[in-house]
């Protein structure tokens, strides 16, 4: 099925539910070709609360969503959040430029019950799916939102996600419901993912209890512990969820696993050096072998480069090359975290075009980041 077949369908399977306007089919239809000749640059990982599912969160949330509350999370309100409208007046100030929609924090299973999550995850699910084929040279793709505090629903929806609505991928964060990424009840989803050969997207998460919690309201008590802490604390996060599910086994049992690693996989670039002297100093010292035989068939290093990392690192270059080093261009995809900036999403995406920019790469190594990569992963028709 080339593009346009694919987007006609997908606008007479949303008509059919109701979902869509009757000007759609036309704008669809021109998608391809008021796109074909621009430079495609995708942004892999950006965040939305589109306004049906933000009512239903707010309505259906056990107490105040506190610091997630659009007009108090992040550094400034951000109307794009909300407003497709405000949204796709920014995005068309970007030749070619594309997202891959996701819903913004919180989780739902963070703030509602099990028996609301599942109805949360469907509204913001179909609203996904309708921005997606109502825009289609705008949004290329969505990734599936999950109610993980109920697995069975949760695999239910992702299935809906991926077969009925099209979706190329889904989201989790590096904790769920203060429960490593590994634990047992969610290995399910990891094993579907992986024979389905599309991607998860991990996002970020600060634990709200045990030593990693953070005060996580509108007003911390401690302004010095909440500033000494919030630069820092997802990256870290990012990076212990990587590290368990390498050392879980994880990644040995699932081969074909995509993971998508929100701001350049954290600390895990800068420190692999680290990570080498420990794993030697275990061996050496306590006589602990960190990757037996039997039970893994590759080295940690090479699991760690199984990871995908995104380039939302807010314009800076050198840690872009960073990045590269290790991970290398197949490995790199462009994203902004859109709209997440202090300029309620304008700022970031040339700031971050630019930092790609002014990486010292080929030129096929820079379409790779800003397109072809995710073309692959996300198996996009485009």
């Amino acid at each position: 099925m080339n593009r346009r077949e694919f987007l006609k369908a997908g606008v007479l399977e949303m008509a059919a539910v109701g979902l869509m306007g009757a000007s759609t089919e036309a704008h669809a239809s021109n998608a391809e070709e008021k796109t074909s000749a621009a430079t495609w640059k995708i942004d892999a990982f950006c965040h939305i609360l589109p306004p049906k599912y933000m009512a239903a969160l707010e309505k259906k949330a056990k107490g105040s969503l506190g610091v997630y509350h659009l007009g108090k999370y992040g550094l400034s309100p951000q109307p794009a959040m909300v407003d497709v409208e405000e949204r796709l007046r920014i995005m068309d100030k970007y030749e070619g430029y594309a997202q891959i929609l996701n819903v913004s924090l919180p989780p739902p299973e963070d703030v509602a019950t099990a028996a609301a999550t599942a109805e949360l995850a469907k509204i913001a699910n179909d609203e996904l799916a309708e921005l997606v084929y109502r825009y289609p040279d705008r949004f290329v793709a969505a990734t599936a939102c999950l109610p993980l505090n109920d697995m069975d629903a949760a695999m239910k929806e992702l299935d809906r996600a991926i077969g009925e609505l099209r979706f190329r991928g889904a989201q989790v964060t590096t904790t769920i419901m203060d429960k490593p990424i590994d634990s047992g009840e969610f290995e399910p989803l990891f094993a579907r993912m992986n024979e389905l050969n599309l991607p998860i997207q991990i996002h970020p998460r600060t634990m709200k209890s045990g030593v990693r919690a953070m005060a996580e309201s509108g007003k911390p008590d401690d302004l010095v512990g909440f500033w000494a802490q919030t630069p820092y604390n997802w990256p870290f996060e990012t990076t212990i969820a990587m590290g368990r599910l390498v050392f879980s086994g994880i990644l040995e049992r699932y081969p074909d696993l995509k993971i998508i690693t929100h701001h350049l996989g954290g600390v895990t670039p800068y420190h692999m050096a680290r990570v080498s002297y420990f794993m030697q100093a275990a061996e050496m010292r306590f006589g602990v072998d960190m990757m037996p035989e039997g039970e893994f068939t590759r080295s940690w290093e090479d699991y760690y480069k199984m990871f995908y990392a995104d380039t939302a690192c807010y314009g800076c270059t050198p840690t872009l090359m960073c990045g590269h080093s290790f991970f290398g261009a197949d490995h790199m995809l462009f994203a902004t975290d859109f709209p997440y900036d202090s300029l309620g999403g304008s700022r970031l995406v040339p700031e971050t075009v630019r930092s790609i920019e002014e990486m010292s790469v080929s030129a096929a190594e820079r379409r790779k980041i800003y397109q072809d990569n995710a073309r692959r992963l996300f198996r996009l028709p485009i």
